[in-house]
């Protein structure tokens, strides 16, 4: 069982996370550190493969053009939160334990 739980969870008008802790501590963490520190299997082998040669001209999606914002989170039992991005990701489960060591 994890001894730290969040208490509370807001967004920001800046879309940035607000995590309140049990034992009073009070995170902030931007949707993008969030995303690219997704836990789920897809991403860690993506962080594991060699860097793709840049391109003069990468091809973006209509949802990498946007500002990257979190649509839903759900939690997962009592341990952990699905979080669901505006680029479509959906796959990452965040810990309790994960989400307090960033």
């Amino acid at each position: 069982m994890n001894q730290f739980y969040p208490t509370d969870l807001k967004l920001g008008k800046d879309g940035t996370l607000s995590i309140a802790w049990n034992d009073g501590l009070v995170q902030e963490v931007a949707p993008r550190t969030l995303r690219k520190a997704c836990p789920c299997a897809r991403c860690k082998a993506e962080k594991l493969q060699p860097p793709q040669p840049a391109t003069l001209f990468p091809t973006l999606s209509p949802a990498q053009t946007r500002p990257l914002a979190i649509d839903r989170m759900v939690p997962v039992g009592n341990y952990a939160y699905s979080i669901e991005f505006s680029d479509g990701h959906h796959s990452g489960i965040y810990s309790f334990e994960f989400l307090r060591q960033m």
